[in-house]
């Protein structure tokens, strides 16, 4: 089973995971730890289909796609 995970302390919020993200995997969502910023937050994980988009895409290597 493929697992997403975002690491938020890394997250930076710029969104090219769900713009990139041809699933829907992501939504950019404030988190009650970081207030005032916007994380990307796994919503969708059974539909990631492993393209690695998000991985290569995301500047602050912030997410991880494992089997």
């Amino acid at each position: 089973m493929v697992k997403v995970t975002v690491d938020h302390a890394k997250c930076n919020g710029d969104e090219i995971c769900v713009s990139v993200c041809p699933s829907g995997v992501f939504e950019m969502k404030e988190l009650p730890e970081y207030p005032g910023q916007k994380k990307a937050v796994v919503v969708n994980n059974d539909a990631c289909i492993m393209c690695m988009a998000c991985v290569s895409q995301c500047p602050t290597q912030a997410i991880t796609v494992t089997e």
